[in-house]
């Protein structure tokens, strides 16, 4: 009672997927327009404090009209999936055999919280993070998913913590965060971007994760990137 998708359907689904992208494409070329449409996805790190500076360079560029969506990365896969966008820039996990995808950057994942917090500053054993109120974002969210792969590594799981509050706003986990309300896991990108943010890392356990452009196969979104050089 049950259907569930045959490897070959799969396979299939992935296909059409890429002609309809394809499809569209030339439309767009063969219509000759003036203006060029981009879609654009991106993750919140990436798109708040990654990318600012080709955007600027993008929004100058009078032949293009641009569309840019920042969300999570579960959210951005299933806009690429339904050709919502042409090219996400994704943070967090993806199944590199389903998409096409090129590097953008490796970035350091590390802890945040107050500059009077006795973390900061310091590589703490993992043992007393549990004791802390941590401020994490949503389900779907790259930097969430990477936490949790680094708790179930060591045997433990965000349950182990003594409080735990879901957020979806960079900036209002870094306000509470300031204050000394409780602590966070971010990329070094965001942690950097104020000054009264200090850092910390979990012993034994060094965070590395990467950025990637992702993009359907077998379509001609990865001229896109382009954009971004």
């Amino acid at each position: 009672r049950k259907l569930t998708k045959t490897n070959e359907g799969l396979l299939f689904e992935k296909y059409l997927r890429s002609a309809n992208y394809n499809e569209s494409s030339i439309k767009e070329k063969l219509a000759q327009k003036d203006l060029k449409t981009v879609n654009l996805g991106a993750t919140k790190t990436i798109g708040d404090y990654v990318i600012n500076k080709s955007l600027l360079n993008i929004f100058k560029n009078k032949d293009l009209n641009l569309s840019l969506y920042v969300d999570n990365t579960s959210n951005l896969l299933e806009l690429l999936d339904h050709k919502r966008i042409g090219l996400a820039l994704i943070e967090g996990f993806f199944d590199k055999a389903h998409y096409a995808y090129q590097l953008l950057k490796e970035e350091s994942f590390v802890g945040i919280c107050s500059q009077n917090h006795p973390f900061s500053g310091k590589e703490i054993p993992i043992e007393l993070l549990f004791h802390e109120d941590l401020i994490i974002r949503e389900e779907g969210s790259g930097t969430r998913a990477i936490l949790e792969q680094v708790l179930l590594k060591n045997n433990h799981s965000l349950d182990s913590f003594k409080s735990l509050t879901c957020i979806s706003s960079f900036e209002l986990i870094k306000s509470i965060v300031i204050n000394d309300i409780g602590i966070s896991f971010v990329y070094s990108a965001v942690a950097s971007s104020n000054p009264k943010l200090n850092t910390f890392t979990i012993k034994n356990n060094p965070i590395t994760r990467e950025f990637n452009f992702v993009f359907l196969k077998n379509t001609d979104a990865s001229q896109l990137i382009s954009y971004f050089k």
